[in-house]
């Protein structure tokens, strides 16, 4: 039996955080599945550079500044659409390592702002966009952080428990809607920026993350898993697809090689 072409709306998909990493890699491959891709992030001529990259492939790409922890400047760039496809929760990090006796105040609050507000605010804001494209998809980028917890990591952890259950809360509340809502959890993932953001900028400590660990995961993987999800038939929702490298059995167990 024929199925109806999608609409023009459902295959606009925003992507945030799209500067680097999963977000970038997220964009490329949705938009070589076929998607006009919206590029947000803080960094303009990241996501301008990367916007010119997709287009340059034979894609559509826009950029669009954006702090999504921002509400005001979230609200206006929503105002810009009558409807999407597609939101990718992207944005998001992990800043210090300290255990809760010492851990940092604003560094937490950071955390939060970024990894559950912003989310909250993009996804309020586009959430009647979705739903009027008859066809949307929210996919919320969380964290086996927000599955499970691990000494040093408190504040990211809980930020990431926050965003997890933004995401179960929402499928909830808006099932029967034609919305879908994704979650992504990935384990060990190599980027260039996560652990150095995480670490202020010292190396030796963002590489002895993935010290002995022959193969964690790209930002690649984790994108190809996104995009996957993103294009199941409108009626299969994967609620929630955890993702890591093999060499990674729990946020505590990992096999390094000597």
């Amino acid at each position: 039996m024929a199925t109806a072409a999608p609409s023009a709306a459902s295959r606009i998909a925003v992507v945030t955080g799209a500067s680097s990493g999963i977000g970038a890699a997220t964009a490329r491959q949705l938009a070589a599945a076929g998607h006009r891709v919206v590029l947000t992030a803080r960094r303009k001529d990241r996501i301008e550079a990367l916007a010119e990259e997709i287009t340059a492939a034979g894609h559509s790409a826009t950029a669009y500044q954006l702090d999504v922890t921002d509400r005001a400047a979230v609200d206006e760039f929503a105002s810009a659409f009558r409807t999407i496809g597609v939101l990718v929760n992207n944005a998001g990090g992990a800043l210090g390592a300290d255990p809760v006796a010492t851990g940092d105040p604003a560094q937490w609050r950071a955390m939060y702002e970024t990894n559950v507000i912003g989310t909250l605010n993009i996804t309020q804001a586009l959430l009647p966009k979705l739903a009027a494209s008859g066809d949307g998809t929210v996919v919320v980028v969380s964290s086996t952080a927000g599955l499970g917890t691990y000494e040093g990591g408190a504040g990211y952890v809980a930020a990431k428990h926050g965003e997890h259950v933004l995401a179960e809360t929402l499928r909830l509340e808006i099932v029967g809607e034609p919305v879908r809502v994704v979650e992504v959890a990935p384990g060990m993932v190599r980027t260039e920026e996560f652990a150095l953001t995480r670490f202020g900028g010292d190396t030796e400590k963002a590489a002895k993350v993935y010290e002995g660990v022959a193969e964690p995961l790209t930002a690649d993987d984790v994108a190809d898993t996104i995009t996957w999800a993103v294009t199941r038939p409108s009626h299969v929702n994967i609620d929630l697809l955890v993702v890591r490298p093999r060499a990674q059995a729990s946020n505590t167990k990992v096999h390094r090689e000597r």
